[in-house]
This record gives structure tokens, C-alpha cells and sequence, in this order.
């Protein structure tokens, strides 16, 4: 099995994504139509459950953007039940060691290699066992991504980036910026001096980072910085602005305060 996002990582070009956050298949479809190289179906901070997640993997599908899902969490029935409906790119919130990041991979894993459950006769992940060869070759397709949002991840980096199967890593700023003692300002210089810290940790050992930008100008310098793959707004960020725009350009919404950046 091939993962697309995942060889993508490894081009000249870094890729440029977009947040889902409105949970419908019909704005997925439409904001994966634009152009963009992969979208973050988000089930952490998104109201998404899994059929929700199903329907927009089964929009995306016919667009040229790769879909990455993140979970709720790191559980590993949760992760099971993402692979099953044809999940291949995880992007796992909150890992802050290296033992967390040994446990994800194991869920991702069939035995003995890890703990995931065989139920791949009812997959759409296997073609609903059309594919035979499915059970020895999933692995080989999937790209499991590490969030780093904390300081106590940061200060584990090495050992999260250089665990196997963990494929690429991701810094979460704002989930960053609060656990540093800097709620809402992801380009604090401490924040930026830890992410700095998490994309040396990976270039060391080989792996791609990537990140969430809050606005152009951290989109800009997280690209400059290395960063592989960034996500550069959000479906939600972009509707807000939009229609408070367009509602004050004919004298409405004067009562609304202004949409911030922030699209964590």
C-alpha cells in the first residue's frame, strides 16, 4: 500500500494544507477542491464523530488533497475504528513521551507487531476484504504524525521523533504557548525558541515537521524554518472572516468584535 501524503514529505515542494473544522462532507469536498496538498479532518476540537469523519474521507477522495485525521485522542480503539473506515494518516494530539508515542504506533499495528484488532473483513480500508494482501501490507501505508503541544514533549523531543513508526512530527503552538505560560501568543519568542528546538530534534533523526499557522507571517517563517508540511488556515477561520466582512460592508455586524487569528 502507498500513502501519498506521506511520499509528498519527502519531495523539493513543501506541502500546504487547510484545516476542516465545520464536520460536513460538502465544504470538505469543496475546500479540498481548491488546490490544496493535504486538510486536517480535525476530531479533537471539531464537533466530528466517526461517521461524521467517514462521510468527508469518502468526499475528499475524489479531489487531489490527501486527508490526515486527528483523533480525539491517542486511544487505541478510537484509532482502530479511523484505520477500519480508511484512515491512513493519524495525527495523534498531545504526545508527550516516548512511551505515549510507542503505545500509538502499537495501536496502528497489527500483532505482533502491535495491538490493533482484526476486522478488516468489514474495512473500507480493506476494500471489505478485497484486498488480500491487506492484513501484511497496511502498515507499509500509513503515516503516523506526533503533535507536540507541550513542554514537557519538548523537552522529550529526541526520544518522540526517533521512535519507529512515528513518521513526522507537528507542533501545536497554541497548545504550546499555553503550556509555557503564553495563552494566545504562539509567536512569543519562548514558544518560537521550542519549536525551534522540536524541528532540530527532527531533522536530526530524519523527520519532517510540520504546523498550524495562525496567520501568513508564521506560515511564512515556519516554511523558512524547514517545516515540511504547514496548514495555512482553516474553513472556520475563513467563514468567520468572510461574513462578518461582508455583513459590515452593508452596515451590519457593527455589534461583533473583530474575528481574531487564531484557528487552533
Amino acid at each position: 500500500m502507498t500513502n501519498r501524503f506521506k511520499d509528498r514529505l519527502g519531495s523539493a515542494d513543501a506541502q500546504i494544507g487547510l484545516w476542516l473544522g465545520l464536520a460536513n462532507p460538502y465544504t470538505a469536498e469543496l475546500c479540498a477542491s481548491a488546490g490544496f496538498d493535504w486538510v486536517v479532518v480535525d476530531g479533537e476540537h471539531a464537533p466530528n464523530d466517526l461517521r461524521s469523519i467517514l462521510a468527508q474521507l469518502q468526499a475528499i477522495a475524489g479531489t487531489s488533497a490527501e486527508p490526515v485525521v486527528r483523533p480525539l485522542s491517542g486511544d487505541a480503539n478510537l484509532i482502530k475504528q479511523l484505520l477500519d473506515i480508511g484512515t491512513q494518516t493519524l495525527l495523534i494530539p498531545m504526545v508527550e513521551t516516548e512511551d505515549h508515542a510507542r503505545q500509538v504506533v502499537a495501536a496502528t499495528r497489527y500483532p505482533p507487531a502491535g495491538i490493533r484488532g482484526v476486522g478488516s473483513a468489514l474495512a473500507r480500508a480493506s476494500g471489505w476484504n478485497r484486498q488480500p494482501a491487506y492484513l501484511e501490507t497496511a502498515m507499509h501505508g500509513l503515516c503516523i504524525i506526533a503533535q507536540i503541544e507541550t513542554a514537557a514533549a519538548v523537552q522529550n523531543v529526541q526520544e518522540i521523533a526517533a521512535t519507529d513508526g512515528i513518521d513526522a512530527l507537528f507542533v501545536g503552538l497554541s497548545d504550546l504557548a499555553a503550556s509555557l505560560g503564553h495563552l494566545g501568543k504562539p509567536d512569543h519568542p519562548t514558544v518560537q525558541s521550542a519549536f525551534e528546538t522540536v524541528v532540530a530534534a527532527a531533522n536530526e533523526v530524519g523527520k519532517p515537521v510540520g504546523t498550524l499557522a495562525a496567520n501568513e507571517v508564521i506560515a511564512r517563517r515556519a516554511l523558512n524554518a524547514g517545516c515540511r508540511f504547514v496548514s495555512v488556515g482553516s474553513d472556520v477561520g475563513l467563514l468567520a472572516k468572510a461574513t462578518t466582512s461582508l455583513a459590515r460592508a452593508f452596515g451590519r455586524s457593527e455589534q461583533v468584535s473583530s474575528v481574531g487569528t487564531s484557528i487552533y
